[in-house]
């Protein structure tokens, strides 16, 4: 345990890197880039360009630093990067190194003000964060590759089939490559993918979720191509997969990992997805209808359109075969195709009106996963309606791990 004296400085220092917190954690990947080059293969050098990465280091810094006494309290955080990190092979002897770069790029940032007592007593709380972190991800590895069909690594899959699901998204039907058996998943996992692109000088590692109920021969991702827009470029690793990987192509893959998963209680269900957060919404769909057949589940899907609405079809067609399924379709903007064909149910978004005049009762599991706009809005209704926490699931597809705490 950390001494009384380590842990009023912490604490009392908190503010201060926070208010510096993206300087801090811009000079800190300069810094580890510099010492270990090595490590650009480890991370999404997109959202190093965006400053996503920078800004979620820092965020977890000045969080486990808040609740240096009772890290307990951010273990819902603890959990979700240590699944991130077992998915991208972060081991135990790499922690030293980035503690040491760490500390130097809050000295190069505060200058004097990180007097050497600072220094000292944020070393020791990262030791002490650093050692939480190696046990949960040392349990994972060994449960990882424990499981039958689990695996260390990165393990080679080959395309087996790859199906489009609307203009800009492609699911991918994997296959292992030595015809061993495959781990299991629980539902609202995600594979971590090592692309080699070509003309890249580095490894490009992507999370794409499971779109399929577990208990298959073969993995499917589903994959939104990401075209350049509004001065954005088109995704590298997206354009790669839609436009160069074909049936057959080999890829590497690490073991499921993941933390939002579908709980196995009896309690009605609720999954909200928006764009492309469809993908694990709609593993536990599946895996409803396939496994728990008198659970009452209500899907309710936002898209820009038709042309953009992924599963369109599968899901119409669960709703129509099975009773315990309610389905529901919100576009933003609807084409007058989609009009004359009466395609979705409410032009416009997701609200509380919308879903109290759906959704029977509060007193179901809300599981929900798209842009954080999107699900910051969602929480912000769930939260009008006093949904208790513990009825909450989301998923977000950013470092920065949780809503409105940014």
């Amino acid at each position: 345990m950390l001494d009384s004296k380590t842990i009023e400085i912490v604490q009392s220092t908190v503010p201060v890197l926070k208010e510096h917190s993206k300087q801090i954690g811009k000079r800190f990947y300069e810094l580890l880039f510099e010492k270990a080059p090595d490590l650009y293969n480890m991370f999404n050098q997109t959202n190093q360009k965006r400053g996503i990465q920078q800004e979620a280091l820092s965020y977890a810094v000045y969080v486990a630093g808040e609740h240096i006494t009772n890290l307990e309290a951010i273990k819902p955080v603890i959990e979700r990067i240590s699944q991130k990190h077992r998915a991208i092979g972060v081991k135990a002897e790499q922690y030293p190194v980035v503690g040491e770069t760490l500390l130097q790029a809050v000295k190069d940032v505060l200058g004097d003000a990180a007097s050497d007592d600072i220094i000292e007593a944020w070393g020791k709380a990262y030791g002490y964060i650093a050692n939480a972190f190696i046990e949960l991800e040392e349990n994972l590895y060994k449960e990882t590759e424990s499981q039958p069909g689990g695996w260390e690594g990165y393990r080679s899959f080959y395309i087996d089939k790859k199906v489009e699901e609307s203009n800009n998204v492609t699911s991918f039907y994997l296959k292992a490559k030595d015809d061993k058996a495959i781990a299991s998943y629980k539902t609202g996992q995600y594979l971590t993918l090592a692309a080699a692109v070509p003309g890249e000088k580095y490894t490009h590692i992507r999370h794409y979720s499971l779109s399929e109920a577990p208990g298959k021969d073969y993995y499917r991702i589903s994959v939104k191509r990401e075209d350049a827009h509004d001065g954005a470029p088109a995704g590298i690793v997206s354009n790669y997969l839609h436009n160069q990987v074909e049936t057959g192509s080999t890829l590497k893959f690490s073991a499921p990992a993941g933390d939002f998963v579908l709980d196995d209680s009896d309690q009605p269900v609720v999954l909200i997805s928006g764009g492309i957060g469809i993908t694990p919404l709609l593993s536990m769909l599946n895996t409803i209808v396939e496994k728990q057949p008198t659970r009452q589940v209500t899907f309710i899907h936002a898209a820009i359109n038709g042309k953009t609405h992924a599963f369109k079809e599968h899901v119409a067609q669960l709703d129509k075969n099975n009773e315990n399924v309610t389905s529901f379709t919100c576009y933003s903007s609807p084409s007058e195709e989609d009009r004359l064909g009466d395609d979705f149910d409410k032009e416009g978004y997701v609200d509380l009106e919308l879903l109290q005049s759906i959704v029977s009762s509060k007193e179901a599991a809300f599981y929900f996963c798209g842009s954080i706009p999107f699900m910051e809005a969602i929480l912000k209704a769930l939260n009008r309606w006093d949904v208790p926490n513990e009825q909450i699931h989301y998923e977000v597809f950013s470092p920065v791990a949780i809503l409105g705490e940014k």
